[in-house]
């Protein structure tokens, strides 16, 4: 590969690029974690980051990856044996179905094709059938970064409404946290998983758990081992703006400077921008003449979209040739969508120009290898962020 010059494009869906603002503020030197100053660090932020997750309650803070607070939600809820009733949506509920049968779940696993988000009206069926209120938990992945598909968690709160069902509900926002419209209390969720590099503008390494009171007193009872999942050590340790072990205070310090850029754009406008920058995306998928993953209208990702290549053209072959010639990174197809899909990430410190940048870059990686498209892609995308698509 060339020596590269100018900036990296980095348009995976995460980890995402880090605003100057929030590298600055990691860049503080480090305070004592049992001091004063740290204690007032801790409660502010324990507040400001409520209305990202749309709650009122606590959010409990891991030094971890997603993964780590898809264990704590599964480990601080259920117990041994427990029933969870999953969605197959892709390469992450998958990998999430795998961790909750290595703790000792049983996972009853809709199956899909990696098209759509979680089926409401599956979810109501599966519900509706179980009389004897066996199912504990419903697991669901918010937006599904390996497809670019979006549940309707709404609706699927709706189905256990309607059911009269008592399962909790356990939903997946790693790929969707200031990045995508999501109302943990008006949604009625019980545990919200996710995680520090993706919406949130910070490097990998914190984990999240937003937690209803129903899911506080579940953890009560819950028989699934737990010790550094614990939230009650962390949550009481909160209290007096501690944590119960070492916390990554320089990423603290980087999520406070996150919080307020998102505060300052606002989140309504946070979110439209995402939702215009999506819809320009596909705008030039379109335009190339080629296919989008999700099939659904209603569905498709304002953090990310998948696209699906043309027979006989592999998609890791045109990601090796745009990192080479361009110096940018796009997302790879995960499991079962290996070589068959690239997905670009449209998603957290994010403007108009990087955009168009990006689907340039994507649109002369896709002549150069010789994939059949037509060349209106881009001007495509710049009619719908000019405001001039359909004029």
């Amino acid at each position: 590969m060339a020596q590269p010059i100018g900036r990296h494009f980095l348009q995976i869906p995460g980890p995402t690029n880090v605003p100057e603002q929030v590298l600055r503020a990691m860049s503080a030197p480090t305070i004592d974690h049992r001091g004063p100053e740290f204690a007032a660090l801790t409660l502010d932020l324990l507040e400001a980051v409520k209305p990202v997750f749309g709650t009122t309650g606590p959010v409990v803070i891991y030094p971890s990856s997603g993964t780590g607070a898809w264990e704590a939600a599964l480990v601080n809820t259920l117990s041994p044996g427990d029933r969870v009733l999953a969605f197959e949506t892709g390469h992450f509920a998958t990998l999430w179905r795998e961790m909750a049968e290595s703790l000792g779940l049983e996972v009853e696993f809709v199956p899909g094709d990696w098209r759509h988000g979680a089926d409401p009206e599956a979810a109501a069926a599966h519900l509706a059938a179980d009389t004897d209120h066996a199912i504990k938990a419903v697991c669901v992945v918010h937006n599904e970064t390996s497809t670019g598909a979006t549940s309707r968690i709404a609706e699927i709160r709706r189905a256990l409404d309607d059911a009269g069902h008592p399962a909790l509900l356990l939903v997946d926002t790693i790929s969707s946290l200031g990045s995508v419209d999501y109302r943990h209390d008006e949604w009625g969720v019980d545990v919200t998983v996710s995680c520090s590099q993706k919406g949130l503008m910070l490097p990998p390494g914190l984990g999240f758990n937003a937690v209803s009171d129903k899911a506080l007193r579940a953890a009560e009872s819950a028989g699934l081992r737990r010790s550094y999942w614990d939230w009650r050590p962390v949550l009481e340790a909160n209290r007096r703006g501690f944590f119960h072990s070492t916390p990554a205070t320089n990423l603290l310090y980087g999520l406070r400077e996150a919080l307020t850029m998102l505060d300052e754009e606002g989140l309504p406008q946070v979110y439209a921008r995402h939702l215009r920058h999506a819809e320009a995306t596909r705008a030039a998928v379109r335009g190339w003449g080629l296919e989008i993953l999700c099939l659904d209208e209603r569905e498709h990702s304002p953090a990310l979209t998948a696209v699906v290549m043309p027979e006989g053209h592999d998609a890791d072959k045109l990601r090796e040739l745009i990192l080479e010639k361009f110096n940018m990174s796009l997302g790879a197809g995960l499991g079962k969508l290996k070589g068959t899909v690239f997905r670009i990430g449209h998603l957290g410190h994010f403007n108009d120009v990087a955009l168009a940048g990006t689907l340039s870059g994507v649109q002369m990686g896709l002549e150069l290898a010789g994939v059949p498209v037509d060349d209106s892609g881009v001007a495509a995308a710049l009619r719908v962020l000019t405001g001039k698509a359909g004029a």
